[in-house]
């Protein structure tokens, strides 16, 4: 596969990926203002349980599977590329029947013990899709594998569609039944989705049939590898990634089982706990949507610092490593920034539909999260750099011992009356910002990179602190003539435009750096025309 066929693929699966964002923000909003926090709570309880059985089930394999069927097909071994495909497709079938049946037979008792019974409803409403999205990750595999990125982009925007559609429907004509109910009706969304993907995909792959029948025939006669080979081959490449999309999961759901029973030692009612954990989720979603370009830009690092450690040309490596890196703060410390200074304003603007008391309370969460958005998207580079280089299992051990560190601070901090909820956020940060640092550790040994202070830290952050001084000024004025949510808009808005007016001033983005985003090439030509960028 070429660059420029990576490139464009990329494209592609980051344009999908941002529609999917964008569609799943304008979900998670109405919802919230349906069925308030606790609601969100019964919600997010359900999601921490789901995306640990999808880890397990699914994360890595997929991508095994793309692994293998691309290695294959480059020998021209079609055969065996079409075989790996099959034998994956009963693999993760088999791991979502099985995953499907824990959940409906497991999640009485288990929400239980979790202290929150009223998320039933959510959970069991994600039981289909626990079975219909492995056997979609399959196909997505194997298109990928195929270098066929489309199916994968139309399957994730259909899946995300009808997800918002049927969920927002399901949630409000049951909202009357009562917000357990109706919180189910919103997770079955996510089945529909999957169910409609599904179908989709698997459409799309019978459409392909004569097309992979005489692709086949034309393959070369390979020896035939042997079924249990494969199966270890698919796990060998699949168990490391499976882990580093675990640690996540895991330590939301851990999240989830201690505030029950640690904010009780803050003074606060057991019976408000999903209250809490739906005002994470709320914050958190907020957090996910400023991840869209470090997802994209993640994307693009991976293959170029493959492709130059295949060539052991560590000059180039060390060039992209630092733009990389100095691209990220430019993303992250704005997005960090902002939302540390707009935060109450922004769930106000967004989630109007809830008490004064849910907006402030969601605002103090989101304002320490935001800080974490800075080391979160590092991380997200830092690990794509390690990846490049073929390390991926350092990045997943740093991030491991973030994880016991967010353990036991959460452990410590929401018993803490002062602090309760907002310890979860702050042990979030500390997962973040110990395994950036272990990660940046890695890539300077690894890649023997020398970073400009001047460049990679001073460059982002003055632009970045002079944004948010006239957003905070602007907010401040403002808000004596105008209403708050009015006042929020024109204050994001004069931030994007201050802050990109500085970054250009400064000089702080060059063409090079632009280039490692998908469609950087046309980004950088257009802003050559206007003077704002340099080589």
């Amino acid at each position: 596969m070429s660059k420029k066929d990576f490139f464009k693929g990329a494209i592609v699966l980051s344009v999908a990926g941002i529609l999917v964002k964008v569609m799943g923000l304008l979900y998670r909003i109405p919802i919230a203002n349906l069925l308030k926090d606790r609601g969100s709570g019964y919600i997010a309880q359900s999601f921490y349980i789901y995306t640990i059985l999808f880890a397990i089930s699914s994360s890595g394999i997929n991508v095994a599977v793309a692994k293998l069927v691309s290695e294959k097909r480059a020998l021209k071994d079609y055969k065996g590329a079409h075989r790996v495909f099959k034998l994956a497709l009963v693999i993760l079938a088999t791991a979502g029947f099985l995953s499907a049946s824990l959940v409906y037979f497991g999640a009485k008792p288990l929400l239980n013990a979790l202290d929150n019974p009223n998320a039933y409803y959510a959970t069991i409403a994600l039981v289909p899709a626990l079975f219909f999205v492995p056997i979609m990750s399959a196909f997505r595999g194997y298109f990928q594998g195929r270098k066929t990125m489309v199916p994968t982009a139309l399957s994730q925007i259909v899946e995300q569609f009808i997800r918002v559609l049927v969920g927002l429907y399901l949630t409000y004509i049951l909202l009357g039944k009562g917000l357990d109910i109706a919180a189910g009706g919103a997770s079955f969304g996510t089945s529909a989705g999957a169910i409609a993907a599904t179908i989709l995909i698997i459409g799309v792959y019978f459409k392909s049939r004569n097309e992979i029948k005489l692709e086949l025939n034309e393959g070369l006669e390979c020896e035939l590898e042997e079924t249990k080979t494969i199966v270890k081959r698919i796990i060998s490449i699949a168990l490391p990634l499976t882990v580093g999309a675990l640690i996540i999961p895991a330590l939301n759901f851990i999240d989830s089982a201690l505030i029950p029973k640690r904010i009780i030692l803050a003074g606060i009612s057991r019976n408000e706990a999903p209250d809490f954990i739906g005002q994470i989720s709320m914050a958190q979603t907020v957090i996910n949507f400023t991840q869209t370009f470090s997802v994209a830009l993640m994307m693009s690092i991976v293959p170029l610092i493959s492709d130059y450690y295949a060539k052991k040309d560590n000059n180039q490596i060390k060039r992209i490593t630092r733009s990389a890196v100095r691209m990220t703060l430019l993303m992250g410390l704005p997005a960090g920034l902002g939302i540390f200074v707009l935060s109450t304003d922004v769930i106000g603007l967004i989630y109007y539909e809830n008490s004064l008391d849910t907006i402030k309370s969601v605002g103090s969460i989101l304002r320490v999260a935001g800080i974490g958005v800075i080391f979160l998207t590092l991380v997200q580079t830092l690990t794509a750099i390690l990846q490049g280089l073929g390390k991926p299992s350092i990045a997943v051990r740093n991030l491991g011992i973030g994880a016991i560190v967010k353990i036991v601070l959460s452990f410590i901090l929401l018993s803490i009356p002062s602090i309760n909820i907002k310890g979860a956020a702050i042990s979030t940060v500390a997962t973040y910002m110990v395994a950036a640092l272990l990660d940046f550790i890695a890539v300077i040994k690894y890649t023997k990179t020398d970073f400009s202070i001047k460049n990679i830290i001073i460059k982002p952050f003055v632009s970045s602190g002079i944004m948010a001084i006239i957003v905070f000024l602007s907010k401040y004025y403002l808000v004596n003539f105008l209403d708050k949510r009015i006042v929020t808009i024109i204050a994001v808005f004069i931030g994007i435009v201050v802050y990109f007016t500085t970054l250009f001033i400064t000089g702080s983005v060059t063409k090079r750096d632009l280039m490692l985003l998908p469609a950087g090439e046309k980004i950088s030509q257009i802003l050559e025309r206007f003077g704002l960028v340099k080589a």
